[in-house]
C-alpha cells in the first residue's frame, strides 16, 4: 500500500533534498552572507584572482533604463516610395476611368472592379456620364489633379505608420543612410492627420456638392499609405548598443589583494567587493567543482531534514507511517524553501527577506499535527531557507523566533478566526528580533523600519495564506484538524442537533462520555479534541431506531421484552454499521467513523447472550451472533471512549453509589476489557488506565453527588393538590 511503502518513504526526504539542492546558487564561493555594518570575524580575505566589483543590480538596472530611455524611436523613410506612391494614384485614375468608360458604353457593371463603395461609385459615374459637358469634365480632372497636390504634400513631410500620440517621445530618429538624424515628430504626419488635411482640402475646393466631398474622401482615403515606417530592428540596435555602453563594474581587485580584514567592518563598497568575488569564483568553477560542491549541499540539506525524520519516527510514528502526511509536510518545506529561492532574484535593496512566510508553515502543520511538529517544522525551514541565503544566521534566529511564537498562538484555537489573531504575536516576534540584531551592527532606523515594514506585511499575509491553505489542504490529503474537529463538537452541527431532538437519553449519554473522555485524554495527554468529537458521535447510529435503546424508552415500554435475544441482539449490534453509515453520509471524516466502530471493539452484548443461553441452552447459542464486530481500539483516544463508555451506562445503575463501590465497579470493568484483549491494539499503558480510572472516578462522583430534599418534596412529586 502505497500509504505505508518504506520505498516511497525514503524516496519523499531524497527528492526533497535534491530539489532544494536545485535551489541553491551555484559557485558559492564564500561560506556565509554578509551585511552591511556587520563586522568579518574571520580571517583576512584574499583574492586568489583577479576580478571586477560589479555594479549593485538594482544601480546598474537603474543606469540601463536611463540609457534606454534616452534612445528615440527609429523610422525610416524611403523617398524613392514617394513618387511611386503618387504614380500609384495617377495609374488608377486613369484605370477608374476606363471603368466607368465601359460601364457607359458597353453598360458593364464597373462596381466590383474598384474598392468604392455603391453610393461612391455611382456618384462618380454621374460626373463622368456628363462627360461631354465640359464644365464636368473640369471637375473630374481637376479633383485629379488636386489629389495628386494632396498625395504630394502628405507624403513630402512623411506618413508615420504609428499614431502621433502612440508615440513616448516628443522626437524621433530618422534613419538618413549610416546615420540617424533626430526631428521632432511634429513634422510628420500620421493617418489621422492626414485624413483631416484631405478633408480640410475637399471641403474647401467642393464646398457646393456635399455627395461629392463625400465621394471624394472615400476615393482619396484609399491611397493613404505611410511611407514613415517604424523600424522595430533598428531601434533594437540603438538600445542594444546603448545598454552595451553601460558599465557593469566599479572597479577591479588584482589577485592577492586584500578584500577585507579581519574585524573590518562590512561597508558597502567591502560587501560589493565580497559578492563580486563569490561569482567570480563561481564563474572560474569546473563540473567536477560544480558537482561536488552540490554534493556537499545535498549532504547539508539531507543532514537539516534528517533531523525531522527522527522526530517523526521516535516521537509520531503515526506521522512516520503515514506516506500522504510526510508527503505533506515535504511539500510545505519546500514551499518555503522556494519562496526564499524567489526573493534572492528580486532586485531589491531593501529587507526582502523577511517576506519569507516561515510563519505558514509554523501555523499550518501546528493546525494539522500539534505544535512540536509545527515548532520542529520551524526550525528546519528556518535552518534551510538561511542556508539558501547564504547561511544568513540573523535569518535562520529570526524566523525560529516568529515562526515558533506562530505556532504557539494556534496551540489551543477554537475557531477558524483565531487564525487571524496570530497577527500581532507575529508582528511583535519580527520586529524584536529586527530591533535586537539591527541595534547589534549599527543599523540605522530608517533601515531598521523598512525592515519592520517587510515583516508587517508577512504577519499580515501569513495568517490569511494558512486560512485559505488550511482548507485546501483538509479536503485534498483528507486530513480532520483541531479546527474541524471543534465545528463537528458544535452543538449546531446537524446530526448532533438531529441527536438531541430525536434521541435526548443517547444524546445525555453522549454528552457525558465527551466529558469523561475529554478529562481523560487530558490527563493522559491525549488528543482532547479528538477524543471529545469522537464521543459526541459514537452513538450516532441509535438515530436510526432510538426507540430501540433504553435510555430512549421514556414511557417505561421496552420492546426487548418481548423479542428473541438473537433479534434484540443484532438490533443492538447495528447501531455500529449503522452510524458508520450514516457519518459516510455526512461526509464525517475516517477518524470520527473509527470512533463509532470502536468504541465496542469486540465485546459481546452480554445481556441477551446469558439470555439466550438461559432459552435455548448454552451449547445452542454461538458467541459470535452476539459479538460486536469490531476491530478494536487502535487509538488512546478510541481505547479511552470504549473505557468510559461501559464504565458511565453501569455505573447510572449502581445502588446508592459512593467512591468504593463507583472505584471497584470502574477496576472491574476496565479489567474486564484488558483480559478480553479489547486494548491489546492501542498504544495505550498501565499508567495510562490508571489516570484514566482516576480521572472517571472524579467525575462520577461528581455526576452522581446527592443533594438535600426540599421542604415538601414529597407533595411536590406526588402532585399534592394544594401546590397545583
Amino acid at each position: 500500500m502505497l500509504k505505508q511503502s518504506k520505498r516511497i518513504k525514503v524516496l519523499i526526504p531524497l527528492i526533497t533534498a535534491v530539489l532544494i539542492t536545485l535551489l541553491f546558487p551555484s559557485g558559492e564561493a564564500i561560506d556565509s552572507e554578509v551585511k552591511i555594518n556587520s563586522i568579518w570575524i574571520k580571517n583576512d580575505l584574499i583574492s586568489s584572482m583577479p576580478f571586477e566589483i560589479l555594479k549593485d543590480p538594482v544601480v546598474y538596472e537603474r543606469e540601463k533604463n536611463r540609457a534606454i530611455n534616452k534612445i528615440f524611436p527609429v523610422y525610416v523613410i524611403d523617398n524613392k516610395t514617394n513618387s511611386l506612391l503618387i504614380d500609384s494614384v495617377n495609374n488608377y485614375n486613369t484605370y477608374f476611368l476606363r471603368v466607368m468608360d465601359s460601364e457607359l458604353l458597353y453598360k458593364e457593371s464597373g462596381l466590383g472592379k474598384t474598392f468604392l463603395s455603391n453610393y461612391a461609385y455611382k456618384k462618380f459615374l454621374s460626373i463622368r456620364e456628363k462627360r461631354d459637358i465640359s464644365f464636368n469634365n473640369i471637375i473630374l480632372l481637376d479633383f485629379f489633379k488636386v489629389s495628386e497636390q494632396i498625395f504630394k504634400k502628405i507624403y513630402s513631410t512623411g506618413l508615420l505608420n504609428i499614431r502621433l500620440s502612440e508615440i513616448g517621445k516628443d522626437s524621433i530618429a530618422l534613419q538618413q543612410g549610416k546615420f540617424q538624424v533626430l526631428m521632432p515628430k511634429w513634422n510628420f504626419t500620421d493617418v489621422d492627420s492626414a485624413q483631416k488635411y484631405i478633408d480640410q482640402s475637399i471641403e474647401n475646393k467642393y464646398n457646393n456638392d456635399k455627395d461629392f466631398i463625400a465621394a471624394a474622401k472615400e476615393y482619396l482615403y484609399h491611397f493613404l499609405n505611410p511611407n514613415a515606417v517604424y523600424s522595430h530592428n533598428l531601434t533594437q540596435i540603438s538600445i542594444d548598443q546603448a545598454v552595451s555602453k553601460v558599465s557593469k563594474n566599479i572597479g577591479i581587485v588584482n589577485e592577492n589583494e586584500r578584500i577585507v580584514a579581519k574585524h573590518d567592518r562590512i561597508t558597502p563598497e567591502i560587501k560589493a567587493k565580497i559578492d563580486s568575488y563569490r561569482k567570480a569564483k563561481g564563474a572560474e568553477s569546473n563540473f567536477s567543482q560544480n558537482l561536488f560542491q552540490n554534493i556537499g549541499i545535498f549532504i547539508h540539506v539531507l543532514i537539516i531534514i534528517s533531523l525531522l525524520a527522527v522526530y517523526l519516527f521516535l516521537f509520531r510514528k503515526k506521522i512516520f507511517n503515514d506516506n500522504s502526511k510526510l508527503l505533506l509536510i515535504a511539500l510545505v518545506i519546500l514551499l518555503i524553501s522556494l519562496n526564499a529561492y524567489l526573493t534572492m532574484h528580486i532586485n531589491v535593496q531593501s529587507s526582502i527577506e523577511y517576506l519569507i512566510f516561515v510563519p505558514i508553515a509554523s501555523m499550518l502543520l501546528t493546525l494539522i499535527f500539534d505544535s512540536r511538529i509545527g515548532f520542529y517544522t520551524t526550525v528546519i525551514c528556518s535552518l534551510i531557507v538561511g542556508a539558501l541565503r547564504g547561511n544568513d544566521y540573523v535569518l535562520v534566529v529570526t524566523n525560529i523566533f516568529a515562526g515558533g511564537i506562530a505556532a504557539y498562538t494556534v496551540r489551543d484555537i477554537s475557531n477558524r478566526s483565531q487564525v487571524f489573531r496570530s497577527f500581532l504575536f507575529i508582528l511583535a516576534a519580527y520586529a524584536i528580533s529586527i530591533f535586537a540584531f539591527g541595534m547589534e551592527r549599527f543599523e540605522s532606523f530608517e533601515q531598521i523600519i523598512i525592515a519592520i515594514s517587510f515583516a508587517s506585511a508577512n504577519s499580515v499575509l501569513s495568517p490569511s495564506l494558512t486560512f485559505g491553505l488550511i482548507i485546501f489542504i483538509e479536503r485534498l490529503f483528507k486530513i480532520t484538524t483541531d479546527l474541524t474537529l471543534i465545528e463537528l463538537a458544535s452543538a449546531d452541527s446537524p446530526l448532533l442537533r438531529e441527536l438531541a431532538q430525536n434521541a435526548p437519553g443517547t444524546n445525555s449519554h453522549s454528552n457525558e462520555i465527551a466529558l469523561m473522555s475529554e478529562a481523560a485524554a487530558l490527563a493522559i495527554g491525549a488528543n482532547c479534541l479528538l477524543a471529545k468529537a469522537g464521543a459526541y458521535y459514537h452513538d450516532i447510529g441509535k438515530l436510526i431506531s432510538p426507540d430501540s435503546y433504553v435510555e430512549n424508552q421514556l414511557n417505561n415500554i421496552n420492546i426487548h421484552e418481548n423479542m428473541d435475544p438473537f433479534n434484540s441482539a443484532k438490533l443492538i449490534i447495528n447501531h455500529v454499521s449503522e452510524g458508520v453509515e450514516l457519518a459516510k453520509q455526512n461526509n464525517l471524516p475516517q477518524e470520527i467513523i473509527d470512533f463509532i466502530l470502536m468504541h465496542h471493539g469486540t465485546m459481546v452484548v452480554s445481556y441477551f447472550y446469558e439470555k439466550a443461553k438461559k432459552i435455548y441452552g448454552a451449547e445452542n447459542v454461538k458467541i459470535e451472533d452476539y459479538q460486536y464486530p469490531g476491530p478494536k481500539p487502535n487509538s488512546k483516544e478510541t481505547a479511552i471512549l470504549m473505557l468510559a463508555d461501559a464504565c458511565q451506562s453501569a455505573v447510572k445503575s449502581v445502588i446508592e453509589p459512593d467512591a468504593q463501590k463507583i472505584g471497584n465497579l470502574i477496576n472491574n470493568l476496565v479489567q474486564m476489557r484488558i483480559d478480553a484483549g479489547q486494548l491489546d491494539e492501542s498504544p495505550i499503558s498501565f499508567n495510562d488506565i490508571k489516570l484514566i480510572k482516576s480521572s472517571f472516578v472524579n467525575y462520577l462522583l461528581g455526576s452522581l453527588h446527592k443533594r438535600i430534599r426540599y421542604p415538601n418534596q414529597n407533595q411536590l412529586e406526588n402532585n399534592n393538590p394544594q401546590f397545583s
